[in-house]
């Protein structure tokens, strides 16, 4: 994850590396950085579910972009010029980057917890079951009745 994030942003560096653009103009209704980063993290999100839930997403009629520009009630023109004035300062957009992998890394410790508590409760409660069974005496056969 980390190296498609710095691939992205090498790639998003080597544009503007390569051509004189003039820094864009401040949009109006500029997107603030503690929400950028919000934003920014659903994105990477929702490009993971992508790659790995894609069929879920589609059968639950999830549209990422969508959903992400609903839930932080912007539109896709106010986040391209926002992403647009950000993305011109590298050394700035690179600190915004780097908020949203210590998110994502902080997610990722959090159900990492959940994960390794429930896998500890299902291996105690298979354990429970199998002390049981080890208790439990087998019924002795029945012999067969024989038909006269």
């Amino acid at each position: 994850m980390i190296k498609r994030i710095s691939l992205f942003i090498f790639i998003f560096g080597l544009c503007f590396a390569c051509n004189n653009i003039e820094r864009p103009k401040k949009p109006d209704n500029l997107i603030a950085k503690n929400k950028m980063i919000d934003i920014l993290f659903d994105v990477f999100v929702f490009n993971a579910a992508k790659a790995t839930e894609k069929k879920t997403l589609e059968k639950n009629n999830v549209t990422p972009d969508i959903y992400i520009y609903e839930k932080h009630q912007i539109d896709s023109l106010q986040f391209v010029m926002s992403n647009e004035y950000y993305a011109y300062d590298i050394k700035d957009y690179e600190g915004i980057i780097a908020k949203v992998e210590e998110k994502i890394k902080a997610k990722k410790a959090i159900y990492q917890k959940e994960i390794d508590l429930e896998e500890e409760r299902r291996t105690k409660r298979l354990d429970s079951i199998k002390k049981i069974g080890d208790t439990i005496k087998p019924k002795k056969k029945l012999k067969a009745f024989k038909k006269n």
